[in-house]
């Protein structure tokens, strides 16, 4: 596979796979990795930054870690549209009746897309 379709494709089959585990959040369809996750200790913070960290990896990559400069800070481009996208999605539990609105999910989030995006290449 060539690296242009590689630049397209991880970011995107990550974004479905997060997408269909928000879905089964939502239609409270808490199945075996949901139940896993829920034993371990912060198991929901540590998949919050470990998820949204490799999507925002996946995404930079795909957007060849081009960084754009906000609050004086040089942010990369595919770490904001995560952030972006985590905290509209966070926000969105508040009126799902399966989900709850979590502030430390938030804060889960940005450690991961922060920690992921000091990784580059």
């Amino acid at each position: 596979m060539s690296s242009i379709n590689l630049r397209i494709a991880l970011p995107l089959g990550f974004f479905i796979f997060i997408s269909s585990i928000i879905f089964l959040a939502d239609t409270a369809d808490h199945n075996f990795a949901f139940r896993l996750l829920g034993n371990i200790p912060y198991g929901d913070k540590l998949g919050h930054i470990f998820l949204y960290g490799m999507m925002a990896w996946f995404l930079n990559f795909g957007l060849k870690f081009k960084s754009y400069r906000l609050f004086g800070f040089n942010m990369q481009i595919g770490a904001l549209i995560v952030l972006a996208f985590a905290i509209i999605e966070e926000l969105t539990q508040y009126y799902i009746p399966s989900r709850s609105f979590d502030l430390y999910d938030i804060l889960g989030d940005f450690i991961g897309v922060t920690l992921f995006s000091f990784w580059k290449k």
